[in-house]
């Protein structure tokens, strides 16, 4: 007799115990979330990734910043190279001088911008034939960045340059491999996970699918037009349609928050007002207008969604507006945390 007391008793302590890691397990995982960002390449991932630095890590330091000067200068010498490639390919005249002052940069190969290329660069930059060839970017390969650097050369190329904020922002480096970035907010930590694009960094994604709390796909609403770095004949849309079908449909991410970025609002916006959708989506017949073309866009999306419980939040976003994505991932943040309580048994 007593010793089947006794039993009870050890019973009732280990399941006492059992609840009680199991209720720390629970509050450990409501506070911790991975947040796993995918996309095609080129959607603006890596942005979001330095926005959570900046907005939840103290940003970039100086020495931080100046690093990134090589990665600017890269950016302007090869958006040059294509430029005036596709000048020839174009049969777009060029001036003499300005094949020149290109082979000059390339034979240097400089690792930055100073006033020593400086000149040649605004030289290669204002030439007529050039500018023509800018206005047909749609048809070749040329980062996003490319006018906005180019139109500020003399800064860029000063003797104390640093670059800002923006400047980083811009910077496109492309992403290999696994990067993540950790931060805290409320007293929950965040795990952001960036991946490359590309279709070659595509097979590492798999690595980061275990416990992921929700992923962030990015998709460039102005890459409509646009054809991918890594064939040059498939739209850039009609991928990111594609691989968002496959990751939203994935049977790793059944029970996982999925939220859409509708990314690079701001030259959507002004794109948009030159050229229709339908050269994207021949159905699409709201003309070049920003709120019919968004929502056609933002149906098409949630139309790849097989799961009809399966909740996908859609946000319109510019990554490279810091405020605004500050308030979005706020918003994120309340939806993630709130799913996260209620999948743990803590939630209302």
């Amino acid at each position: 007799m007593g010793n089947k007391c006794s039993g009870k008793s050890q019973d009732y302590e280990r399941n006492k115990q059992i609840t009680a890691l199991l209720t720390e397990e629970r509050k450990r995982l409501a506070n911790e979330v991975k947040l796993l960002l995918l996309g095609a390449g080129e959607s603006g991932k890596s942005t979001i990734a330095k926005q959570m630095k900046i907005i939840h890590l103290n940003g970039f330091n100086d020495e931080e910043r100046v690093a990134y000067r090589t990665a600017i200068a890269m950016n302007v010498y090869s958006s040059l190279r294509n430029l005036w490639q596709a000048a020839v390919d174009l049969a777009i005249e060029i001036h003499p001088d300005t094949k020149a002052a290109l082979e000059r940069i390339h034979a240097a190969n400089p690792q930055y911008i100073t006033d020593v290329y400086a000149p040649d660069v605004k030289l290669i930059w204002n030439d007529k034939g050039i500018q023509e060839a800018y206005t047909r970017r749609h048809e070749f390969q040329l980062n996003d960045s490319a006018k906005f650097y180019l139109d500020d050369i003399d800064r860029l190329a000063s003797a104390d340059y640093v670059p800002t904020v923006q400047d980083v922002l811009r910077s496109r480096v492309q992403t290999t491999g696994i990067i993540e970035t950790d931060f805290t907010v409320e007293k929950t930590l965040f795990r952001m996970v960036d991946v490359g694009g590309q279709r070659s960094e595509r097979k590492k994604w798999m690595h980061c699918f275990q416990d992921v709390t929700a992923v962030i796909f990015c998709v460039a609403l102005s890459e409509y037009d646009l054809r991918l770095y890594e064939d040059n004949s498939t739209n850039r849309m009609h991928e990111s349609l594609r691989v968002f079908a496959e990751m939203c449909n994935s049977k790793w991410f059944t029970d996982t928050s999925m939220i859409l970025f509708l990314n690079k609002r701001d030259l959507f916006e002004q794109k948009i007002r030159e050229t229709d959708l339908s050269v994207c989506f021949e159905d699409y017949k709201g003309g070049k207008n920003y709120n019919n073309a968004i929502e056609y866009i933002t149906e098409k999306f949630l139309s790849q969604n097989e799961n009809p419980s399966k909740q996908v939040y859609v946000k319109v976003t510019t990554a490279t507006d810091t405020g605004n994505i500050q308030v979005v991932f706020d918003a994120v943040k309340d939806i993630i945390l709130q799913k996260l309580l209620q999948s743990t048994g803590l939630g209302m």
